[in-house]
């Protein structure tokens, strides 16, 4: 018969440490990378915010011919909103507006802006990403 030889079977420290030490490389790679792309969900809120003021903004258009910059003329309901809550329509006449919205809470220092212009359309940028 065969004798079978008395192995030990498991990893060494050394492995262990090396595998410790991969996982935390990863870490601090993916982390920072996680966190801008939850900013940037965050924005998306901001984004559709904008997207409510240039829909209202249309329709303001359509009955007066021109763009304002009263937003109680517009009459757009935040309160649904966690990030962006408010707004600010900083430029309007005829031929278009600018506006844009700053994110509270876990959202802060994130800004949204949309410029529409009736020839080129609406531009959204976005800073603090």
């Amino acid at each position: 018969m065969f004798r079978k030889k008395n192995r030990k079977h498991g990893f060494t420290l050394v492995e262990l440490m090396v595998v410790v030490i991969i996982v935390g490389i990863l870490a601090s790679v993916a982390v920072p990378i996680y966190r801008a792309n939850i900013k940037k969900a965050m924005a998306s809120e901001g984004a559709a915010l904008l997207g409510s003021v240039l829909t209202a903004q249309r329709i303001y258009y359509a009955e007066n011919n021109t763009y304002t910059t009263s937003k109680t003329a517009l009459g757009i309901d935040t309160v649904g909103n966690k990030y962006f809550t408010d707004y600010t329509i900083s430029t309007a006449d005829a031929n278009g507006f600018t506006a844009s919205t700053t994110g509270t809470g876990a959202a802060a220092g994130v800004t949204v802006t949309m410029t529409y212009t009736n020839a080129a359309g609406a531009t959204i940028s976005y800073s603090g990403l």
